[in-house]
């Protein structure tokens, strides 16, 4: 595996070792207990848009949820639990504005949020938020156009 970082993408190596036809992260799922209370946080707190929700399943009592920022081609999915607790998983999203988001998301109310962005030498500006299940929504500032 190379170690060596394409220019413009600072931490990305140039090869993966193994050929692959794998070209993006489509969904993240996240376990949530209330499909119904997580779909309102995330459209009406975060602001994010639904982009499936559909019932399968011999007697349709299964349901496939999915939101996402608008314009963002990776998708989030809220399942229930499987045999297990919903929360403890994590994504990021980026802005290129993370003061103003943050001040948006504090101004919304209801949110368990950071106090503050933290400015860590070598990282990005970024701020973390925590869904009602315990889920790590990350926010993170966007790298630069190339």
């Amino acid at each position: 595996m190379s170690s060596e970082c394409e220019p413009g993408l600072p931490g990305m190596t140039d090869s993966t070792g193994t050929p692959t036809t794998l070209s993006n992260i489509g969904v993240v799922m996240f376990t949530v207990a209330d499909q119904d209370a997580a779909l309102a946080f995330y459209t009406e707190k975060l602001g994010f848009e639904v982009r499936g929700d559909m019932r399968f399943g011999e007697h349709d009592e299964a349901r496939w949820l999915e939101v996402a920022p608008p314009g963002s081609r990776a998708r989030l999915a809220l399942n229930p639990p499987r045999g297990g607790q919903p929360g403890g998983s994590a994504i990021g999203v980026e802005t290129t504005d993370v003061l103003g988001e943050h001040a948006r998301l504090k101004a919304v109310g209801g949110i368990d949020i950071d106090p503050e962005p933290m400015r860590t030498p070598g990282a990005p500006l970024m701020f973390m938020l925590r869904d009602p299940d315990g889920n790590h929504v990350v926010v993170v500032e966007a790298p630069p156009a190339p």
